[in-house]
């Protein structure tokens, strides 16, 4: 067991948070439950339905949607049909779809029965979703015409493949069932919801296997009980005022820890209207349902807010001599932020309360965008292993740092581990009812996650500033140590490239001892400034902006974190759910010249 050095602030923070040490650690039991959470999903679910029944919960945008009550009739019934195909306590049931209505009424009639859920991404290849079904032994999974292809391979091996969407296969496949017939049927053969009775299902007793898609390596299969959920669900709704009978637009998958706590549990918790826009989000497709479900709070990753950033706001402003004046003067950028801030709520229906921003770093010039404009936006910060969120907002405060993550959530512990004496940065340490139970079959990896005396250990490195907002300064595998001792933290770097219009996406590398930065360009951008030139003429725009964006970036950096060169990528980064490239793919490489 090691001693982990703490700065003062955190010291206050664990002080003001030392009536919920009860509360922390792997292993919650039913005399450690925070007061007023519920302790299993089916519990949450339960007491929804009391408070809210009648209300409108959840459905497909444009479409009328399932009531509480309804929708509580649904999960008894199919979970009850669960248990006639042989669906047992401890059993893996699979889902691998795209968002609906349907995703979340199947999940919580899996954990009903107390099966585990093992909610798969949809973007990820075959190859993984052969080797997650195989490890979880799965024997019957959720699945739409989309991605019904991945399975092939395994379907001798699964009883039962329900599709979400009624996708109706008419060859090659022997055991599937359209979700309404295999609803339809349930609801026939078991009648009346109140006559159904289910095993006692423990706080203690997993709820879902989540697959990581870190930027650090392989997955990990993270295991989750009801009660992280539940209790991060908990805090998370502390966060922000949204009231009942609000309406909630879901444009991420929730098949990400991220989506389905935040943005599936929370608003459940809060009797709120969940809408699935049920294509990808677009544009043109989210505005057209933003402005028929004019929705009061809604998730988004940074890459959507930095792509109206770039797309939209800088243009607006640099196509126009009178703004672009205005905009040198801060009192004057502020005004024209303020306007085009009232354009981006009409934008998102104008009903818009809050807009949660996480899975990945926020660009600066974006966050400080956000502010001036007046739009109303909360950070976060958290992780699978985490259920996940650890720091975020709350709404309203008036003292969260530019930059930062904001505060722990409720019933949340962070700590900095063993800090820098000069920048006070080290690695991001958490404890609370939230933190995973471990790695599913990888004691190693589990033992190796969590410090001698019992804290989490994030991997991210950060700071706590004095009031108590949380920093993060990036990945502790992400570092890059020059052979002068240096600590670089690529992703402030990257940051400052990605302000630039023409750049899509920008990765800082160490090749050799000297920093280098791969830059994807927007080829629209650059196809739209070179109309008319040669394909010689527009390769020599492409070097000749490279180069100058090297040089204005470098001024900006300290000597020892100035690049060396910046090179052209011509195709895109691979990222994981949150859009956050994967490091480890590229760490090892050079790009050929």
């Amino acid at each position: 067991m090691h001693t982990e050095k703490t700065k003062p602030v955190e010291k206050k923070l664990e002080k003001e948070n030392q009536e919920l040490e009860s509360e922390t650690g792997q292993n919650t039991s039913k005399a450690d439950i925070i007061p007023g959470c519920y302790t299993t999903l089916n519990e949450l679910i339960d007491s929804c339905t009391e408070k809210f029944g009648e209300y409108p919960a959840i459905g497909m945008a444009f479409e009328k949607p399932l009531t509480y009550s309804e929708l509580h009739s649904r999960i008894l019934v199919l979970a009850r049909q669960l248990q006639d195909e042989g669906i047992c306590q401890g059993d893996r049931v699979a889902l691998l779809a795209e968002n609906s209505h349907n995703w979340g009424t199947a999940y919580l009639a899996i954990v009903r029965v107390g099966a585990v859920a093992v909610p798969i991404l949809p973007d990820l290849p075959d190859s993984d979703v052969r080797h997650i079904l195989t490890q979880m032994e799965c024997r019957l999974i959720f699945i739409t015409q989309r991605q019904i292809e991945k399975i092939f391979e395994l379907k001798n091996n699964l009883d039962r493949i329900i599709t979400l969407d009624d996708f109706q296969e008419q060859k090659g496949f022997a055991h599937v069932q359209t979700f309404s017939d295999f609803l339809k049927e349930a609801t026939e053969k078991h009648g009346s919801a109140e006559e159904i009775v289910f095993p006692e299902v423990d706080s203690n007793d997993l709820a879902s296997i989540l697959y990581t898609s870190g930027t650090s390596g392989f997955s990990k299969a993270v295991m989750l009980t009801h009660y992280n959920l539940c209790a991060n669900g908990y805090s998370a709704s502390k966060l922000l005022n949204i009231q009942s009978g609000s309406t909630f637009l879901s444009v991420l998958p929730i098949s990400h820890t991220y989506e389905f706590t935040v943005g599936f549990l929370l608003p459940l918790i809060k009797g709120c209207r969940i809408v699935y826009a049920g294509k990808t989000p677009t544009p043109a497709i989210l505005q057209k349902i933003c402005a028929e479900e004019r929705p009061e709070a809604m998730l988004v990753v940074p890459l959507i807010m930095e792509k109206i950033f770039k797309k939209r706001v800088l243009p607006a402003i640099e196509k126009n001599k009178l703004l672009t004046m205005v905009c040198r003067f801060k009192i004057g950028q502020k005004l024209v932020y303020k306007k085009i801030g009232a354009k981006l709520l009409d934008f998102f229906g104008g009903n818009l309360e809050v807009m949660g921003i996480g899975g990945a770093a926020l660009n600066p010039d974006v966050e400080s965008f956000l502010r001036d404009a007046g739009f109303p936006y909360i950070l976060g910060y958290g992780l699978t292993e985490t259920a996940p969120l650890l720091s975020g907002g709350p709404q309203g405060d008036k003292t969260i740092t530019l930059g930062s993550s904001g505060k722990p959530v409720p019933h949340v512990v962070i700590r900095i581990s063993n800090p820098d004496p000069e920048t006070g940065i080290g690695e991001i340490q958490a404890q609370g009812p939230n933190v995973m139970q471990g790695y599913w079959d990888d004691e190693e990896a589990t033992s190796e996650t969590f410090t001698g005396d019992g804290w989490f250990q994030t991997g991210d490195m950060g700071i706590i500033d004095e009031k108590g907002n949380l920093h993060i300064t990036g990945r502790s595998k992400s570092v890059i140590v020059l052979a002068s001792g240096e600590n670089i933290y690529p992703e402030a770097i990257e940051h400052k490239l990605n302000s630039y219009p023409f750049v899509v996406e920008s990765l800082v590398l160490e090749n050799n001892g000297l920093l280098e930065a791969w830059i994807y360009p927007d080829y629209e951008y650059i196809d739209a400034e070179t109309i008319g030139q040669s394909r010689q003429q527009r390769h020599q725009y492409i070097t000749d902006e490279l180069d100058k964006m090297r040089i204005e970036v470098n001024e900006q950096l300290h000597i020892t974190s100035r690049l060396s060169r910046v090179i052209e990528r011509r195709e895109p980064f691979i990222k994981t759910a949150t859009h956050k490239i994967k490091r480890y793919l590229y760490s090892n490489r050079h790009m050929s010249e």
